[in-house]
């Protein structure tokens, strides 16, 4: 096992602008680390830089304390799980599974013990007289889990290696790699682009946007402490509802309503308030000093056990997380409350957090 750490690590192609203009980082030893965020955001080439498979620009990338900018990918003693499985399709399971090893003229009794170990783990025992063609899509993903497995390599990487199961079999392959890092310890990178991989995976997650950095932090921390607009949108499905307001030097305001607040003294005039859908209630079962907000519905999305309701108040677009099912029509009036202490205040222009107060300001309606 080993961590890794990016110092200034850029990457630029030709005479582009950087992909990743200057990373710092580091994943620490035994976590997985989760690099997240939208496509073109630089993910894939950070995990790649690792690897070896991209060269590096300017910067330094080291791994178990050794610098690797110039070290091949053979001898970086990493093992990689990629999206499409790249099995060979003429071999049989064991055979796929053990070829990396034979490779590396590992003996035969190691070889079919660490096979057969990785197998009993993955499930795959009574599969390995198979060929991939015989598989399913998660069998498969497996039998490239069990790949990397058997190399006992310092660190795994996972280059989107669901993104291609169905829902049923994402959420089974999420629960059987958190199992194997559980039980490895190894220091693992997996890069996805879906937020819910990232949140159910992660020791921590390092989230991108245009290669750059925007935070790292555990899952809950980024939910619940966002730095920016971006994090806060990104984390959280659906993300924050954002309002913009107007700071006036004693409140702000907006057609929704009015906030009066003690710190707004060189603060911006224009600010984004954020409010997480499950913090929306049905004003019914809400405190009498909640403030209350009443919109028109224009969809529902029944999930079961609860329900996205999507509201039209005044001039913006809502979003509220609401538990339980309840007939509703398009065009009705919902009225909603939710608590002011779970308000989050952001700079109109920088759209960084601004945190001092803003979560105990009180609230009254327009």
């Amino acid at each position: 096992m080993a961590n890794i750490e990016f110092r200034g690590v850029s990457k630029r192609y030709d005479d582009g602008p950087a992909t990743v203009p200057g990373l710092d980082l580091e994943i620490r030893d035994g976590e997985l680390m989760v690099l997240v965020g939208p496509s073109g955001c630089g993910k894939s080439t950070t995990l790649r830089m690792i690897a070896g498979l991209e060269s590096i620009s300017s910067g330094d990338l080291y791994i178990g304390g050794h610098r690797v900018n110039d070290l091949p990918p053979k001898d970086r003693d990493i093992a990689m799980v990629f999206q499409n499985y790249a099995l060979y399709p003429h071999m049989s399971v064991f055979e796929n599974m053990a070829f990396g090893l034979r490779v590396r003229n590992f003996p035969k009794l190691g070889i079919e013990r660490r096979v057969r170990e990785a197998a009993d783990t993955l499930g795959l025992s009574d599969l390995l007289h198979r060929k991939p063609g015989q598989l399913s899509g998660g069998q498969n993903q497996r039998v490239a889990l069990g790949r990397a497995m058997v190399r006992d390599p310092q660190v795994f990487l996972f280059d989107e290696p669901l993104s291609n199961l169905d829902a049923e079999l994402r959420v089974q392959m999420r629960g059987v790699i958190h199992r194997l890092h559980h039980q490895l310890g190894t220091t693992s990178v997996y890069v996805t682009h879906d937020q819910v991989e990232a949140m159910t995976l992660g020791t921590r997650i390092a989230i991108l946007n245009g290669g750059e950095l925007m935070q790292v932090g555990t899952p809950l921390e980024l939910y619940n402490d966002p730095d920016n607009t971006f994090v806060a949108g990104f984390m959280g499905s659906p993300p924050m509802n954002l309002l913009q307001v107007v700071n006036d030097g004693r409140q702000l305001s907006c057609d929704l309503l009015t906030l009066p607040h003690a710190q707004l003294q060189g603060l911006n005039r224009e600010l984004l308030l954020g409010l997480r859908p499950e913090k929306l209630v049905y004003a019914s079962s809400a405190p009498a000093n909640w403030p209350r907000l009443t919109g028109n519905i224009e969809l529902v999305e029944s999930l079961g056990a609860e329900m996205l309701v999507h509201l039209r108040v005044g001039s913006a677009q809502l979003v509220a997380r609401l538990a339980g099912l309840r007939a509703f029509s398009l065009g009705d009036a919902l009225e909603l409350a939710f608590d002011p202490a779970a308000l989050y205040l952001f700079d109109g222009v920088s759209q960084q957090r601004i945190r001092a107060g803003s979560a105990k300001a009180g609230v009254s309606q327009c």
